[in-house]
């Protein structure tokens, strides 16, 4: 079932649970509201429309917050005679949740309880889990091992100038011939280390 409430000289369409911005109402959060003003409730066949209002009906709800929404910048301009006026607005509003729409209250939700395991539970739960460290640590290790077996520059060869070329070729035992272009010098160490 849904109604048409009028609020702050606008009209929304309400259900059993939506949330709504209206214009500011004073009321403090947590405190109920009730609109009277319902234009037409009901739904399919069964709807009522009022003539302006239907008598009798109300629409309830429970504030949420009350607070300002998005600023609108306001720029007034006059070309060619130096009038420039800028301007800023931040429109108050009130957030309201439907609890219940013309009578018909909103079914209410229960929570279902929340299991807490004992803290000495979860610290077995740690414990169990140990192994799995120690073998994430052994692969660690393990890929350490080949990257040092595996020698590459620090940075690139082609990046290396003639002088740090001859450096890395004695560092990693591969002779070559120091008075050669740092391409040749270049293409005998990519060879070395295959």
């Amino acid at each position: 079932m849904y109604a048409i409430i009028e609020t702050g000289g606008k009209q929304y369409k309400v259900q059993n649970g939506d949330q709504i911005r209206v214009e500011k109402l004073n009321v403090e959060a947590g405190a109920a509201v009730v609109f009277d003003k319902v234009l037409a409730a009901g739904e399919g066949a069964d709807i009522k429309v009022g003539t302006p209002y239907l008598d009798g009906l109300t629409v309830e709800g429970k504030v949420i917050e009350s607070g300002k929404g998005k600023k609108v910048v306001i720029f007034k301009y006059k070309a060619k005679k130096d009038y420039r006026k800028k301007q800023g607005h931040r429109q108050p509003y009130t957030l309201v949740e439907i609890t219940a729409v013309a009578g018909e209250k909103a079914p209410v939700k229960e929570e279902a309880p929340v299991e807490e395991a004992p803290a000495e539970e979860a610290v077995e739960a740690v414990a169990e889990e140990a192994p799995v460290e120690e073998a994430v640590e052994e692969k660690v290790e393990a890929v350490a091992e080949e990257a040092v077996e595996e020698v590459k520059p620090a940075k690139s060869l082609k990046s290396m100038k003639k002088a740090e070329l001859v450096e890395f070729a004695k560092e990693n035992g591969i002779e070559i011939d120091e008075k050669a272009t740092n391409a040749v010098m270049i293409e005998t160490i990519e060879a070395a280390l295959k």
